[in-house]
């Protein structure tokens, strides 16, 4: 990872009405190179606000915290966002002490939470679009719920690769499910209501503060490669 004497990360919070029984952490995408200064209003963090402020909306009543991750820098780099998101889980744990995790990230945000899987609070990853070049390892997913979902006219990640991934980290998670949004592209402006309302879905259900869907159920009881490529 590069050394960067900028601004630490931080975490847009939205606290829940009572005490915190779960935490949603969402990881904006970025650029595979650079070391310019992330901010909180460049497309990749504006995109993903309407999923933060979707989530305090239907989980502030029942002690779900929706925070977003703000980067030191806008690049993976050699794994700077990894570094952040495994401190903004310390710091979860840190202001809320022992509260399960669901990550919800977006291309390279959602390679660097499924990367940080394994910390000790991550109940689960949602990955959107997510950004899985050859090699990304899976065996930190052991135990953890994985619910993935990419469109088919992504030209900016792979969609192959996606699956390719999915149906590899079906051997180690407790359960995962992969959904193809027709249509969408890499932004999730096409269908925009879907990947939010998958999103609404899975989170509060992976932190016990819901009951599951029936979709879900069904995607996750399919076997691969079905399970993989479930059309939504």
């Amino acid at each position: 990872m590069t050394t960067i004497d900028r601004a630490p990360p931080a975490l847009v919070t939205l606290s829940p009405r009572g005490p915190v029984r779960g935490v949603a952490l969402l990881a904006p995408g970025g650029r595979s190179t650079s070391t310019r200064r992330a901010s909180p209003v460049n497309a990749a963090a504006l995109r993903m606000y309407p999923f933060l402020l979707d989530l305090h909306r239907v989980g502030r009543d029942s002690g779900l915290a929706a925070l977003q991750l703000r980067y030191r820098v806008r690049g993976y780099n050699d794994g700077d966002p990894v570094a952040d998101v495994e401190w903004a889980l310390s710091e979860i744990a840190r202001r809320h002490g022992d509260v399960p995790v669901c990550m919800v990230g977006h291309s390279m945000g959602a390679r660097s939470a499924l990367r940080c899987a394994g910390h000790e609070s991550v109940r689960a990853v949602v990955a959107l679009a997510p950004w899985l070049p050859p090699g990304e390892p899976t065996a930190q997913l052991a135990g953890r719920t994985v619910v993935m979902a990419h469109g088919t006219r992504d030209r900016t990640t792979s969609p192959a690769r996606s699956l390719a991934y999915a149906i590899a980290a079906r051997e180690v998670c407790e359960r995962l499910c992969r959904f193809e949004v027709a249509g969408a592209r890499h932004a999730m402006l096409e269908r925009g209501r879907v990947w939010q309302g998958l999103v609404r879905r899975a989170v509060p259900a992976t932190l016990e503060l819901r009951p599951w869907d029936e979709t879900l159920l069904e995607a996750f009881a399919l076997p691969s490669p079905a399970g993989c490529r479930v059309p939504l």
